[in-house]
């Protein structure tokens, strides 16, 4: 299957927010906030990251597609999306809504 490079998108029950998108971007056109939470699951508590916000400025970003192959547990992915045109520069901020999209995608 062959998908073109017109957006990313975001599968967002698989993101960890583990950051390596952020870290990898030569960009940096991606922001993410998050918090921690203790999780009791099995014997004792682990903290997993928990996704705050998600944002990419199309503004800044080249579609070099650093972060859909960085990202190890394929939460980025190239999407069918288009529409990036904008009037104001800060209109091409996407935000989670904006990125979303389904597992099976």
């Amino acid at each position: 299957m062959s998908v073109l490079r017109r957006s990313i998108g975001l599968v967002e029950q698989e993101c960890t927010s583990c950051l390596i998108c952020v870290r990898e971007c030569p960009c940096q056109c991606i922001d993410i906030e998050r918090h921690t939470e203790q999780v009791s699951e099995g014997r004792r508590p682990r903290t997993v990251h928990v996704l705050d916000a998600f944002a990419i400025d199309f503004a800044l970003c080249m579609f070099c597609g650093i972060c859909v192959d960085a990202c190890p547990t394929d939460a980025l992915l190239w999407s069918e999306t288009t529409g990036l045109a904008a009037q104001q520069r800060d209109q091409l901020v996407s935000g989670r809504a904006d990125l979303a999209l389904r597992a099976g995608d």
